[in-house]
This record gives C-alpha cells, sequence and structure tokens, in this order.
C-alpha cells in the first residue's frame, strides 16, 4: 500500500505540526521529602529521552516538544539531589530481607506495566505473573505471597525496572542486553547496576532537548509550572460558561494573581533549563479563556494552542451561517485579542491526534503511518487552492500512548519519519517557524472558554469529590493568608516558601482528572491521599494541626475504570462490524485490555466494552480478543446484569452462526431482542421502553461470560457500569455554549 498521491498539481507544501506533550504530575510530598510514585523515573527511562533523540536519524523532520515545568523538577530531583520515590526503596531492599509487607507491595505494584508488550515478551516476568495471578485483592495476595521464593521476588524486583527502559537502550546498552540474554536468577549486584543505569539514563534527558532545540529541529515550548486549569484559578465559575446548570464549590475560587505566578513561574524555569525564554505554551489540557491571555502575553509568549471544538464554539454564528466545513478555518492560525494584549493561536486536529494516541497502537506499524500520510495528503488536497501555506496541527500525550504500541512505538515512529523525510508535499515544522513565515491573518472575534475535552471544564470540576478538592483548596489557600497576615515576621521563609509551593501543587489538574467518575486507575488511592497530603502540609508548615477532613479519603468508592464518557447521541448500525470509525466514538469505553496492574487481563475473553445511547434505546458493544466464528463461542453465553432497574438480565448465545438475545426479567417470560448481532464484534441495542426506565432514571449494569453455569469473567470487577437515561436537551447540556 502507498500512500495517496496528491491530486492537486501545485507543488506547494501542507504544513505539519506535531506537539507531543511531557507531563507528570507531582508525586513528590514536600515535608517528608518522598516521592509517592515512580512514574517519572519510568517515563524518564523509556519515553522523554527516545522521543527527541529519534530524530538524529531524520534530519528533516522538525518537532515540537512542550515540557511541563513540575516534570522537568522532577526529573533534576532524581539526578541531582538523589530523591527517590517508594517504589524505588522496595526495589533497593535485599529480596531476602524483605517483610511480609514488602513482599505483599512488590506482588501488588511491581506489574504496574502494560502486560501485553511489557510483561509478556519476557518469559520470566510473565511466569511470575502467573503464579501471583491476574486478579488481586488484599486476602489473595497474602496467600500467594507465601508461595514467591526468594529468587521469585528479587527477580521480580529486577524485571520491573527493566521493562520500563526504552527498546533504544535495550538495543544499544551492554549491560542491559546481558540483563535481557540472562532473563531470570538476577544477583542483587546486578539490581544495584540497574537501577544506576535509570539514573544514568534521566541525566541525559535535558542535555538531549538542549542540542536539538540549538539546532533548530525542535521548539520547546511550556505549560504553566504544576500545569493547573489557568481559567478555572482565574474564577471557578468560568465552568457555566459552557455548562449553565453545573455543580459547583461552595467557595468560588478567584485567584488571578495564582494564574499570573504558575505562568511566570514557567517562563522563568524554562529559561534556566534551556537558556532562552519559551515563545510557545500549551496551556494545561488546552484551557484557555479570554482572561488568561493578559496573563500569558504579559509573560513574553507569543503563541498557545487548544483544540479545534474551541474554534468551532469561539465562531459558532459564523459556521451555522456560512456553513463552513473542517477545511474551511481549522487549517490555519488565528489572533486572539483581549485588553490591548494579543496572542497568535492554533487549533488541533482532533480525529488526527486521537488516532495517534487511541487508534494507531493496534495496527501494523507501516499501515498506520500510511494511513496518517493520506490523511494529510487528503487535507492537502482540500485546502491547497484556497490557502498559502495550509497548516495541520497533531498535538497529544507526548508519552503514555507508547506502551500499547508494539517496540514503544518506534516501529511506527521509524516508518512515520521515513514517509515524512521523502514527501516533498509535507512538510514538518516548529510552531515559531511557521508563524514568522505565515503569520495569522484573521483575528477571532471571541474565545471560548473550554478545555480539549468536550470544549467544557467537565472533567475537573463539578462532580461531589472534584467540588469537595477545590473546598479544600479554597479553605487552605485562605489559612495560608491569614496565617501570614497574623503572624508577620515570625515565620521562616523557607517554609513560607514551601507552603506556597504546596498550594500551587495542588492548584495542578491531575489530582481532579481521577476525582469523579471521568478517570480512574490503579493509583486512584494514592493520588487522593498525596493531593490531601500537599494541602495537609501547608498546616505543618506553619506550625499548626491539619484539619482532621484532610486525613479523610475524598474518594468516597472504587469506581469502574472509564477510559471515555458518552459525549452525543449515537446512532450504529447493528450489524456486527464497525462500520465507520465515528460509528462509536461518542460512546463510553471500559477498556480492559489496556487497565494494567491487577485490573488488566490480558487472556480475558472482553477485551473492550462500549455503550451509549440515544433518545429510544441503549446500544452496548463488546469486543473480544478472539475471532467469534470460532467453536469456543457455541459454549459461551455473554450476559448483561443490570442491578438498576433491580431483576433484569439479558442472555445473548451463538446458535447455527447468528447470534440470539433475551431479556429476561423476574415473574416474566423471556423477551427477544432482535437489534442483535455478531460478526467481528458483538453488538446490540436495547430499548428503553424494555428496561421500563424513562428520563433520569439511572441505569448500571455489568457483563458477565459463562461457559455453561460456570462463570468465567465479570465486568468490571467491581462497581457497575451506569450511566442517566438522557433527556432531549442532553446534548445540549453536553455542548453548551
Amino acid at each position: 500500500m502507498n500512500p495517496v498521491a496528491s491530486s492537486t498539481k501545485t507543488s506547494k507544501p501542507v504544513y505539519l505540526c506535531l506537539i507531543w506533550h511531557m507531563h507528570q504530575p507531582y508525586y513528590k510530598d514536600l515535608v517528608k521529602g518522598e516521592y509517592r510514585l515512580p512514574w517519572v523515573r519510568m517515563h524518564g527511562i523509556k519515553d522523554y529521552f527516545d522521543m527527541v533523540s529519534i530524530l538524529k536519524d531524520f534530519p528533516s523532520v522538525r518537532q515540537n516538544f512542550n515540557l511541563v515545568p513540575c516534570l522537568m523538577e522532577q526529573i533534576l530531583d532524581y539526578t541531582e539531589k538523589q530523591a527517590k520515590d517508594s517504589y524505588m526503596d522496595l526495589s533497593l531492599k535485599p529480596a531476602k530481607s524483605l517483610s511480609k509487607k514488602e513482599r505483599m507491595q512488590i506482588l501488588q505494584y511491581f506489574f504496574f506495566a502494560e502486560w501485553e508488550n511489557m510483561i509478556k515478551p519476557y518469559p520470566r516476568y510473565w511466569q511470575l505473573l502467573k503464579k501471583r495471578g491476574f486478579q488481586t485483592d488484599e486476602n489473595q495476595l497474602e496467600k500467594v505471597e507465601k508461595i514467591f521464593k526468594t529468587q521469585d521476588l528479587l527477580d521480580l524486583q529486577v524485571l520491573f525496572n527493566l521493562t520500563w527502559f526504552d527498546p533504544l537502550f535495550k538495543r544499544t546498552d551492554p549491560f542491559l542486553q546481558s540483563l535481557l540474554k540472562k532473563g531470570e536468577n538476577f544477583t542483587e549486584e546486578e539490581k544495584g547496576l540497574l537501577l544506576q543505569k535509570q539514573i544514568e539514563v534521566m541525566r541525559s534527558i535535558v542535555p538531549e532537548y538542549r542540542k536539538f532545540s540549538d539546532t533548530g529541529q525542535i521548539e520547546i515550548s511550556t505549560t504553566p509550572f504544576y500545569h493547573p486549569i489557568l481559567p478555572l484559578l482565574c474564577n471557578t465559575n468560568r465552568a457555566r460558561d459552557t455548562c449553565p446548570n453545573i455543580h459547583l464549590p461552595k467557595n468560588q475560587f478567584i485567584h488571578p494573581e495564582d494564574a499570573r505566578k504558575q505562568v511566570e513561574m514557567a517562563v522563568e524555569y524554562h529559561e534556566k533549563l534551556f537558556g532562552n525564554k519559551p515563545v510557545g505554551m500549551w496551556p494545561s489540557e488546552g484551557s484557555v479563556s479570554e482572561e488568561i491571555i493578559p496573563i500569558i502575553a504579559d509573560a513574553g509568549i507569543r503563541w498557545i494552542a487548544t483544540d479545534e471544538e474551541i474554534l468551532i464554539y469561539s465562531m459558532l454564528p459564523t459556521f451555522i451561517r456560512e456553513k463552513k466545513e473542517k477545511k474551511d478555518f481549522l487549517y490555519k492560525p488565528y489572533r486572539v485579542e483581549v485588553d490591548g494584549r494579543s496572542l497568535n493561536i492554533l487549533f488541533r486536529d482532533h480525529g488526527l491526534s486521537d488516532l495517534l494516541g487511541f487508534v494507531y497502537s493496534k495496527w501494523d506499524p507501516r499501515d498506520a503511518a500510511e494511513d496518517f500520510i493520506q490523511h494529510i495528503h487528503r487535507i492537502r488536497d482540500a485546502t491547497i487552492t484556497d490557502q498559502e501555506a495550509p497548516l495541520v496541527t497533531v498535538i497529544l500525550d507526548g508519552e503514555n500512548a507508547w506502551e500499547y504500541y508494539k517496540n514503544d512505538g518506534w516501529d511506527f515512529f521509524t516508518e512515520l519519519y521515513t514517509l515524512l523525510s521523502r514527501d516533498t508535499l509535507i512538510q514538518t515544522t516548529t510552531v515559531q517557524d511557521y508563524l514568522d513565515r505565515f503569520p495569522p491573518k484573521e483575528t477571532m472575534p471571541r474565545l471560548h472558554a473550554g478545555s480539549w475535552i468536550n470544549h467544557n471544564f467537565r472533567i475537573w470540576i463539578g462532580h461531589e469529590e472534584d467540588n469537595t478538592s477545590w473546598d479544600y483548596l479554597y479553605e487552605t489557600r485562605e489559612f495560608l493568608t491569614r496565617t501570614l497576615r497574623e503572624k508577620q515576621g515570625s515565620l521562616d521563609p523557607a517554609k513560607i516558601e514551601m507552603a506556597w509551593k504546596e498550594i500551587y501543587i495542588a492548584e495542578g489538574s491531575d489530582w481532579n482528572w481521577w476525582y469523579g467518575d471521568d478517570h480512574s486507575s490503579m493509583n486512584d488511592r494514592d493520588f487522593d491521599e498525596l493531593y490531601r497530603k500537599h494541602l495537609a502540609n501547608v498546616y505543618t508548615l506553619m506550625g499548626e494541626e491539619p484539619p482532621d477532613k484532610l486525613m479523610i479519603p475524598i474518594i468516597r468508592e472504587k469506581r469502574a475504570e472509564i477510559t471515555t464518557e458518552i459525549t452525543s447521541f449515537m446512532h450504529p448500525a447493528i450489524d456486527g462490524i464497525v462500520t465507520n470509525y465515528y460509528e462509536w466514538i461518542s460512546a463510553a469505553l471500559y477498556n480492559i485490555s489496556n487497565m494494567g496492574g491487577t485490573m488488566h487481563q490480558t487472556d480475558s475473553i472482553i477485551q473492550r466494552i462500549y455503550y451509549g445511547f440515544n433518545l429510544q434505546s441503549f446500544f452496548l458493544r463488546m469486543d473480544t480478543s478472539q475471532r467469534l466464528d470460532q467453536s469456543i463461542f457455541k459454549e459461551l453465553t455473554f450476559q448483561v446484569h443490570f442491578t438498576e432497574p433491580q431483576g433484569i438480565r439479558i442472555i445473548m448465545k451463538f446458535q447455527e452462526g447468528k447470534i440470539m438475545a433475551h431479556l429476561y426479567q423476574n415473574g416474566k417470560d423471556p423477551e427477544p431482542l432482535t437489534e442483535v448481532a455478531k460478526e467481528k464484534i458483538i453488538e446490540i441495542g436495547i430499548p428503553f421502553k424494555n428496561l421500563g426506565v424513562s428520563v433520569n432514571d439511572r441505569v448500571s449494569f455489568f457483563i458477565m461470560v459463562k461457559r455453561k453455569n460456570m462463570e468465567l469473567e465479570k465486568w468490571p470487577i467491581g462497581p457497575s457500569l451506569s450511566f442517566m437515561v438522557p433527556s432531549a436537551d442532553f446534548e445540549k447540556i453536553m455542548w453548551s455554549v
């Protein structure tokens, strides 16, 4: 398969701006001086160096990297100040000296990696995982801990720290190659050298970015220091601009001075690291509003970027009136002006960014790269006659997606960069170089307040847990300012500085990313405890006892790990195939195959569960790990059990090459459901009237796979998946302006 040749005769290129956003939350407890979680270290040896280093083989490919200051600060803490995290402490301890509690922690935490690509390729690692079991709780860990020998635990300590190294280092470093060849029966000396190797790799990160930046092959941009949602720092009521009926915290948080401080600290730190001030900024989560424009412009920033939906809703009346298409408005920069200050602003192509982040990982690398190039050529053909220099902007997370790619994405990037190097009609560019050549010609009439997710701020505010965290932040900040007024001159300046740092850390977006029903992870409890610890530390630093409520979890109960939420009505064709990419794009996704840690089961029959609705029906899709035409499925039933409304279940069976579905309800005859199909996937449509529910009723369910009467799988393992039956204005609420 070859990339589609451009049908447009002109030789003018389309410009491609790829921006990789590199970020980790702030994991350090400043009072204890300890890191709670190891992900800066693990991504430090896997993603940050190689993402830029690969460009040396492709000198004509130009890229943009957005490096968040709080990430860089943590990297340097490891390399310059010998910082350690709790996982490193567990790794360093001799296996024979581990306590029972520590042995259980290692068995729980040291399989936190993507199983398919990071554990299964290593026979000993996979063997240890099977020995521990794919699903664990504290009682089970206590049982299996007894069967793990000292060498088992030593091998696990080594393999966990080894698997996170990027393939670049596994290919080129003799010591890592020797460990990979050995495979098992590692020594304590080898383990110690391995952990030293991690720090050695992390020391090379900042110099590598500096080197490529100095040559002009990359541009480095920044983000407000601790990754806050700037519009909400300025005023939490800004959330009502897009969601008028959203439930907000009791206390209105209005601190634009904190937003300004986060921006100024970022610019200062960037200059310290790289020798020059940044000219570009990705506002955290692409979150923008008009009031942040003067703050960012005053810091010397010249361009920002956000999502295409922000552009659409900023200019919505024009789009409706003139019936504009994506090609007419998206592929060019704009200018935004507020209070006499202006910024250049770019808008990411949402679909292309998501293809890289969520879709291509399951494709053949060559096919994925060629498909991406074809998309760029189609955009060029649609825009080149009307625009002087069409610009395609693709922005996404630069670290977390690659563990779901084979070989950590190296095969895909090699194919993609090879194609880009050869393609004369696609020119990769840094943002500022493009803007210097082709400054924007249009000024936006207004800037819609929202983020890259659904053009609003719902992820970070509105849920009970989100609102509680905002109220705790408000109260802690009020305590700090009050204490500073009352105790002027009697407090240690170093402790005052650290207390303010804790406030700025707590303003970061990451904490509320995990609060609420939107997202969940294997580290939910850790994030909750760490957030509350940052706030409690403010009281401790000021010589006061923290309030008791900061000792109580904000997370009230464990939630199912939903990758995406329902965003709009859907009308899928129930035919057992994915008719097109957009058919299920608005559905919620419960991704079993990508969970990692104790919740991920590589060998499960069901890999992904999608669900969504329109006004009439609830739709469910199940993707399986095996082809549905295999004989094993004749013995299985797929069952949907409803906990709300209670007493209803749907049973699907394979018969004569087809799938049949019946709804069972206590005291009633089985009711056949006609909207069900299987081919590549299983799809079913269930009318709300069959469930006996109406608008605003909650529907909760889980799925079981059985062979005869034996349960093989239940998903989710914990609480049920759930949603509210929508009203006619559901989309209006979700997409309100």
